[in-house]
């Protein structure tokens, strides 16, 4: 069962449980800013931590943390590239998802009607 599913049948019933388990989590992960302003530049290119933490401006530990948190929710891969370890949202349903948040926020704080 996919969110995607243009039939409109998965609302009908309730995904596995696991699978509620897994979105819950992934949902806690970005209900901290600093993760969620992470996952944003993640989105859009390969960062290390250093860089991350020069952009989100909080110090290298904490982006540590943060992306560990973020990797088990499985929000974000890793590759190496020599010393270095670079950070990426973990594919297009990530982006999507930030997405919608972001648009969700955007039509509460501009008073937007709903659409589906």
């Amino acid at each position: 069962m996919y969110a995607h599913d243009e039939t409109g049948d998965q609302w009908h019933r309730l995904p596995e449980p696991e699978q509620i388990e897994v979105a819950a989590t992934a949902l806690r992960m970005l209900a901290d800013p600093t993760r969620m302003r992470m996952l944003w530049l993640l989105s859009g290119a390969e960062y290390d931590v250093a860089t991350l933490a020069g952009a989100v401006d909080i110090g290298r530990p904490a982006v540590s943390q943060h992306l560990a948190k973020l990797r088990l929710a499985g929000l974000v891969s890793q590759r190496r590239d020599g010393r270095r370890i670079l950070y990426r949202a973990r594919g297009g349903h990530v982006r999507r998802l930030l997405a919608e948040a972001m648009n969700a926020a955007d039509h509460h704080l501009r008073g937007l009607p709903d659409h589906d």
